[in-house]
């Protein structure tokens, strides 16, 4: 048997129950949030509390404070998407235009190199400029989430591309292999929000630029 479908199983097998969970959830958000249901903020709420204490107890410890802000984030996604009272409609679908992207992009770089030269003086962190650009294009992403913000699933697919990558390296095939999962996941989020979009605002892309 290759040593990639051993490596693969012994992940499965070490996996516990709570980080199944986790996973699970996970799943369920992305798929959710894909038909634009607020539900989806629920399980990103049980998901990332039970990565925050997994990470923990595993002294990664700044993972486990980034899943704090995802956790903060689950919470401010439903408000944003829930209905307001009085109002005929919730938070819709739309673009960001060229400018906000790019001072978001920008933010992205300079905190990415900012935190990645910290890790590499301060630490024995691994890949540590790509790892702080996942890290900070997943906070900036997240946000765009909580806003509708149809772009987000192109910065996903980025995201997701370089963490298959950084998983691979590190020998985590099992997470790799459901980054994979998420990057087709991200192609079906995007079309679908973007009919959406168009179905309601079919001058809204136009109107962005």
């Amino acid at each position: 048997m290759p040593e990639w479908i051993n490596t693969l199983w012994s992940q499965v097998q070490g996996m516990a129950a709570w980080e199944l969970l986790a996973v699970v959830c996970a799943l369920v958000y992305l798929a959710l949030a894909m038909l634009e249901k607020i539900s989806c903020w629920y399980f990103a709420f049980v998901s990332t509390a039970i990565y925050t204490v997994i990470f923990w107890k595993v002294s990664l410890l700044m993972e486990s404070a980034l899943q704090i802000y995802y956790l903060m984030m689950a919470v401010f996604g439903w408000y944003q998407w829930r209905k307001p009272k009085g109002e005929a409609v919730a938070l819709v679908i739309h673009c960001w235009t060229w400018r906000q992207h790019a001072l978001a992009i920008a933010l992205i770089l300079l905190l990415s190199l900012l935190s990645g030269v910290l890790l590499q003086q301060f630490s024995q962190a691994a890949m540590p400029f790509l790892d702080s650009f996942t890290t900070w294009a997943a906070v900036v992403t997240t946000y765009m989430v909580a806003r509708k913000v149809l772009e987000n699933w192109i910065y996903w697919f980025v995201i997701d591309g370089i963490s298959i990558y950084l998983y691979l390296d590190r020998g985590l095939m099992f997470t790799a292999a459901l980054f994979v999962l998420y990057e087709i996941m991200v192609v079906f989020g995007f079309w679908h929000w973007r009919k959406q979009m168009q179905e309601l605002h079919p001058s809204a892309e136009r109107q962005a630029a």
